[in-house]
C-alpha cells in the first residue's frame, strides 16, 4: 500500500499559524482568535493539492470556512 504525501488537516495548520491550542466549543458564539488574509492564503497554498478547488481564491474560501467553524474570525 502506497503512502500518500498529504498535508496536515487545515485545522491543524490554522492552529499553528495563530498559536492556538484548540478551537471554540461554540464557534457561532465564542470567538477565540483572529487570522489574517495573508495567513489564510499561505495555508491555502499549502493545502491546494488536497483541496477540491480550481484556484487559490476558492481554496482560501474553503480554509476560511474551516477557520470560522473553529471560532476564528478572518480579518
Amino acid at each position: 500500500m502506497a503512502v500518500l504525501d498529504a498535508t496536515p488537516p487545515a485545522s491543524v495548520l490554522i492552529k499553528e499559524a495563530i498559536k492556538l491550542k484548540k478551537g471554540s466549543a461554540e464557534p457561532h458564539r465564542d470567538k477565540v482568535a483572529s487570522i489574517s488574509r495573508a495567513q489564510l492564503q499561505q495555508i491555502a497554498e499549502t493545502k491546494m493539492n488536497d483541496l477540491n478547488a480550481n484556484d487559490i481564491d476558492a481554496a482560501m474560501l474553503i480554509i476560511e470556512g474551516t477557520a470560522r467553524s473553529m471560532g476564528v474570525t478572518v480579518s
